[in-house]
């Protein structure tokens, strides 16, 4: 049995999931048997600081082979690839790229740029697959799958532990299938091997080739990120630099000069956390300021100098009470949103 994957059938999956993820891998893999002529490659949203044993869980419920992806490696059937944390997992015509790029939807490994590469350099042959996560990572992604022909397949919101990045993707894009693990799993099973007809290929889009190179080589402006859309009036939360739009159907989401990545939802939550940021740190200042002043107050009394001890204490006691109405909105769970229907 060889391991060679035919270049005229689908034999390329590409999966994507974050929150909730590992349970949605788990019911995918399960059902798939060994000897599928294809390779699987999967990217979950992991934390930076630590390794991934992600490829250690999915190896105890497949006997596929299951691999941590490395640097060049060779893309081989029946074998599954599984990102590392912090470095993107790309596919490429000469087999498997990592590489610390830019982040996409505040994450690295980002499931947008793993389907974009598979689209870019694989075309029809590719098959999509969003199961459970956060936000709407991957939805990009997937509408560059389907755009060179691929199939595209959504866990059922219903079955996924978290539905926002299912119900990213069905939003926005012709989702081929949508259904439980086990019947996305069937479909697969189905799909792995079929010929890929001439009109199932579609022509590259030159933005998606463009962004795939940003994440390869970092370089926003060497690559043309300008000429992806039009300049937006926000500014990049990662790097401060001028974002610009990206419109496809009716997705919108922005990238800088730089090349970092924002969906508009994850574009909202770096927002967000800036502004949280910046109230804290807005706290702390006022907060040390009339730390100072009592104790500028306590000196100016010790050497009997009543007249500045009362002044410090006074300005002292103004910030104190101008600091509360600022305490209360930090400390509010309503600030952004998250407890509005509680």
């Amino acid at each position: 049995m060889t391991d060679e994957l035919d270049a005229g059938a689908r034999n390329i999956v590409v999966i994507g999931t974050s929150a909730g993820g590992v349970q949605a891998l788990i019911a995918l893999f399960e059902n798939l048997p060994a000897d599928l002529p294809a390779a699987f490659l999967v990217v979950m949203h992991i934390p930076a600081h630590e390794p991934s044993v992600l490829h250690s869980i999915l190896a105890r419920v497949t006997n596929m082979r299951v691999v941590a992806a490395q640097e060049g490696q060779r893309i081989e059937a029946r074998t599954v690839y599984v990102a590392i944390a912090d470095r993107h997992l790309m596919i490429t015509e000469d087999g498997i790229r990592l590489t610390r790029g830019p982040k996409e939807c505040r994450a690295r490994p980002a499931v947008d740029v793993l389907f974009r590469s598979a689209a870019v350099n694989y075309g029809a042959r590719v098959i999509g697959v969003i199961l459970s996560g956060a936000l709407d990572d991957g939805t990009a992604g997937m509408w560059a799958v389907k755009d060179r022909g691929g199939l595209t397949y959504v866990q059922a919101p219903g079955e996924a532990m978290q539905s926002s990045m299912p119900d990213s993707a069905i939003a926005h894009v012709n989702i081929d299938l949508v259904g439980p693990a086990a019947v996305l799993a069937t479909a697969l099973c189905k799909a792995i091997g079929s010929p890929i007809a001439d009109q199932q290929t579609h022509e590259v889009k030159t933005r998606h080739v463009i962004e795939s190179v940003i994440s390869l080589k970092g370089n926003g402006l060497e690559a043309g990120v300008m000429g992806l859309g039009k300049v937006s009036q926000f500014t990049c939360p990662d790097c401060h630099g001028v974002l610009v739009q990206i419109e496809e159907g009716t997705i919108v989401r922005f990238r800088c000069h730089t090349g970092h990545a924002f969906s508009m939802k994850s574009l909202i939550c770096e927002v967000n956390e800036a502004i949280d940021t910046g109230l804290w740190d807005t706290l702390r200042a006022v907060e040390e300021r009339i730390l100072l002043l009592r104790q500028m107050a306590e000196q100016a009394a010790t050497v009997g100098a009543a007249n500045d001890a009362a002044e410090c204490t006074r300005q002292a006691d103004l910030a104190e009470k101008r600091l509360t109405p600022l305490r209360e909105w930090v400390l509010d769970p309503k600030l952004f949103g998250h407890d509005d229907d509680k």
